[in-house]
């Protein structure tokens, strides 16, 4: 008479445990982040005072448009002395080369003036880059994000004058604690969320981080454990829709990609304890 209850029991318990699976599966984890940029900072080699600024905060621009011009008066009169140069080191190569022909020089002096003759040309040469890189255009095609100098200021030698953001540089960083991190990979989709955003925005694990940032001493016991957190970072695979410095949220899972790039739901932990049940009813005798 027992056998019989037993066998019954054990599809009924099967269904209260996938009943309860249903009552507590929320869907993936999801996490708190914010998106963060790898600008491109532009500014001129040597100081200057800004004269014309060809661009404001916001605009789109493309490579090789015009950024800013800064005052040239220093370089121009540096090209004016080496031009000077160059034209004494020709005019004494020709003078040694005159002397040489009527037996009055030396190919020794033919060979110095020659060499005096290349440096002057290489001082020019040097002149006229600094003239040129006063100007500056844009290096990539992006959105101008800050502009740090305006026409009349100085700007000190390696400063920048303007942040480029190009829309590949953009990327999501967030947190995950110790127990989530063996579900990471690299290359992992990651579901992206925002107030206004699309709904269909992913993006892809680019760097898991070696180590744990927490603030509390590091003990490692079984309660401070679940203190550590590691840093996670993913490039959206649409960034157009995303400003640096906006909060999101990050939905982990088992998503992958198949053939066609479309990204496969995870597997809920109900339809896995659906599965269960389901095979636990065909092994009943």
């Amino acid at each position: 008479m027992k056998a019989p209850l037993r066998i019954a029991a054990v599809p009924v318990l099967l269904a209260l445990a996938a009943g309860l699976a249903e009552c507590t599966d929320n869907g993936p984890p999801t996490f708190q982040g914010w998106i963060e940029a790898n600008l491109i900072f532009v500014g001129p080699d040597e100081a200057g005072r800004v004269e014309v600024l060809n661009v404001r905060e916001g605009d789109n621009i493309e490579v090789g448009a015009p950024l800013f011009s800064v005052d040239v008066d220093l370089q121009r009169a540096d090209l004016m002395l080496n031009e000077a140069s160059l034209k004494n080191a020709q005019q004494a190569h020709e003078r040694a080369q005159k002397l040489l022909k009527t037996a009055s020089g030396t190919e020794k002096a033919v060979e110095d003036t020659e060499m005096a003759l290349r440096s002057a040309q290489a001082r020019v040469d040097s002149s006229n880059t600094r003239l040129v890189r006063r100007k500056m255009a844009s290096p990539v095609t992006g959105t101008v994000q800050q502009v740090y100098f305006r026409p009349g200021e100085m700007v000190p030698a390696g400063r920048p004058i303007v942040a480029l953001l190009p829309p590949g540089n953009l990327k999501v960083r967030f947190f995950v604690p110790e127990s989530v991190l063996p579900q990471l990979t690299y290359g992992d989709v990651v579901k992206v969320g925002c107030d206004g955003c699309a709904g269909d925005l992913t993006a892809r694990v680019s760097f898991i981080a070696s180590s744990a940032e927490f603030t509390p001493p590091v003990i490692y016991s079984r309660e401070e454990r679940s203190k550590l957190v590691f840093l996670i970072e993913a490039l959206p695979e649409k960034p157009q829709g995303l400003r640096v410095g906006q909060p999101i949220d990050v939905a982990l899972g088992r998503q992958t990609t198949d053939d066609r790039g479309q990204i496969n739901k995870p597997v809920s932990q109900s339809s896995v304890a659906g599965s269960r049940s389901s095979d636990a009813e065909e092994a009943k005798p």
